[in-house]
């Protein structure tokens, strides 16, 4: 581990050059998220970036995963985050860190707890006292444990971010102001910087005095420089996020970038002397619920799918593509990189068709998943205490009444509507074609209404994002009250009781086992014929599937797996098969 009082390091600017240890450096840095990978693959994918020519890896520190209730912190297996530093400083790299209060990602809320909307008045992102508490709170756990593994203490972590793209959302200077000291007086005294996009309202707003300024871009860097050069003129130029690839929505088309193109860009920043952090360099998976959304118009809201490849550097399973070897000839230009090496490949296996043989209709098993509570209104998840999955309002209807449309005030994100256990249709945000009307028998009816947080927005002006149901539900004219509440947070499937598989058309658990024989290998599983759901590995929330794609595969690491039995559980919304399976590939299929 490169951490070692007695080798204190330095890092700083000096004049507009970037030196270590007194010696001018040029940063050649790759993003990866420990969060979006397992452990045991960590070491493989930062040996993988060094051996590319890269001698940084950046990363950002999502709050939401390292709090996930208030005063509840997890520095253990995946969000084991000094792990993950020391690997990086013991393979030879330096370690820029970007902890921020909020760090975006494509990430579910941008990296903020979604406990903190539970009070209704909380100020998100600027000088608000109820958020700054919080965020100190935060810092009081975090920077502590980050502290050690400074360059000044011995450490590979040579800087540090203060928010994250700030002039992209407002213009607090105090809070920037408030984060910057926060940091110092913990004890965070290596280089400070600030991301913003190279326009003058981003910078103006986004930057702070005396901090190191930085920009980020896809294309178009001397003209991205020169518009930094204008608010900062003596210091290093840097490309703090170099979009060299893309994310996908659910139901685009997957994003591809010509690896020429990349490796153009990037000599025509290093022609400029520049550094440059590359996002991504591995994207790794949105696994879980924690896939972010964007919302940059209100009514067009947009979730992020659960593979993060991004078209970079290196697959979403480890592989280096061909950027990853046109990238490694342009750096060679300017560096002496030594010969490629590269670990020992990871093995891929296609295990083949697993029948799922076993069910557990949603609404047979909501006494084992959740304690139901009654109210008048059907509330939003955040008051309820819940913070992803799904939730279901259950209310009864007098008859008889004419058919009329049902009206959700207003879903966040989509609903399935049942009417007396049969499904009506779906309603979904942003989405004004679909639509659910029905009538009512003499004898009244029940209404149930199931609701799925798709990922809270993690980008833009709409960021204070509830889920579930947040005003009302009518039919017609009239609002409905007196609802019965499921929070379904699906973190616990072990909880489930099966019988035999057969024709469901409602939502439903299946189960079904997939037989390793040998040390597992890298695999995965290919949802063609299932509509939407979340699929669970030996309890392991994989992560969101859905045949709008653009993806139809599911990256499953082989240290989700174990030699013998390994449980399979599919949550369908949907109908399936009348004999459903899934199958196990060697290759991804991203669209």
């Amino acid at each position: 581990m490169r951490t070692n009082a007695s080798n204190k390091t330095s890092f700083e600017v000096v004049g507009n050059a970037f030196q270590y240890n007194g010696t001018p450096v040029r940063l050649i840095s790759g993003a990866m998220h420990y969060f979006r990978v397992v452990p045991e693959y960590w070491e493989d994918r930062l040996r993988k970036l060094k051996a590319c020519g890269f001698n940084t890896v950046e990363t950002y520190v999502p709050w939401n995963f390292h709090e996930p209730k208030p005063g509840q912190f997890w520095f253990e297996g995946m969000a084991n985050i000094e792990r993950f530093i020391q690997i990086a400083g013991d393979i030879g790299l330096h370690v820029i860190v970007r902890p921020s209060p909020y760090i975006c990602a494509e990430w579910e809320f941008g990296g903020l707890p979604a406990w903190l909307l539970a009070d209704a008045d909380v100020k998100l992102r600027c000088y608000d006292e109820k958020f700054l508490e919080r965020v100190d709170a935060y810092f009081d756990v975090l920077l502590p444990r980050l502290k050690p593994l400074l360059c000044t203490n011995g450490g590979p972590i040579i800087a540090m971010q203060i928010e994250n793209e700030y002039g992209s959302y407002g213009n607090d200077a105090r809070y920037l102001e408030y984060l910057r000291e926060g940091m110092v007086k913990r004890g965070i005294n290596v280089l400070l910087f600030t991301s913003d996009g190279p326009t003058d309202a981003m910078l103006q707003a986004g930057t702070v005095p005396g901090v190191l300024a930085t920009v980020n871009f896809g294309s178009g860097p001397k003209e991205a420089f020169v518009k930094l050069r204008e608010y900062r003129n003596d210091t290093p130029l840097m490309c703090m996020e170099y979009w060299n690839g893309w994310f996908d929505h659910w139901g685009e088309p997957h994003h591809t970038r010509d690896a020429q193109d990349v490796a153009s860009v990037l000599e025509d920043m290093l022609k400029e002397n520049a550094s440059v952090n590359f996002y991504m360099f591995h994207g790794g998976t949105n696994f879980g619920f924690y896939n972010g959304a964007n919302c940059q118009q209100k009514d067009k809201y947009e979730p992020t799918i659960t593979s993060y490849d991004y078209d970079v550097l290196l697959s979403e399973s480890g592989e280096p593509t061909d950027k990853f070897f046109t990238v490694r000839n342009t750096i060679s230009r300017y560096a002496d990189i030594g010969e490629l090496e590269l670990p020992e490949p990871i093995g891929k296996k296609a295990y083949g068709r697993v029948p799922m043989t076993e069910q557990a209709s949603l609404f047979s098993q909501l006494d084992r998943l959740s304690t139901p509570v009654r109210m008048a209104n059907p509330e939003r998840m955040e008051k309820l205490g819940q913070d992803y999955g799904f939730i279901l309002y259950t209310t009864r209807i007098t008859g008889p009444r004419e058919k009329q449309e049902l009206k959700i005030q207003e879903v966040r994100d989509r609903a399935l509507v049942f009417v007396d256990g049969q499904y009506q249709g779906v309603i979904e945000r942003g989405n004004n074609e679909t639509k659910v009307s029905f009538a009512v028998p003499p004898e009244g009816a029940e209404i149930s209404i199931l609701v799925e947080n798709m990922g809270r927005i993690n980008y833009g002006p709409y960021l204070k994002d509830c889920k579930g149901i947040t005003d009302g539900v009518r039919h017609g004219f009239q609002f409905l009250f007196d609802w019965t509440i499921h929070t379904l947070p699906l973190d616990n499937t072990s909880l489930l009781a099966y019988k035999a598989a057969g024709p469901q058309n409602s939502p439903a658990f299946f189960r079904g086992i997939l037989q390793v024989d040998e040390a597992a290998k890298d695999t995965f599983l290919d949802m063609t014929g299932w509509t939407k759901g979340v699929i669970f590995i030996n309890g392991f929330n994989l992560g969101r599937y859905w045949n709008k794609g653009p993806q139809s595969t599911y990256y499953v690491p082989a240290p989700l797996l174990r030699q013998g039995d390994n449980e399979i559980v599919i949550f369908e919304l949907h109908g399936t098969l009348e004999q459903p399976a899934v199958t196990f590939a060697d290759e991804p299929k991203l669209g």
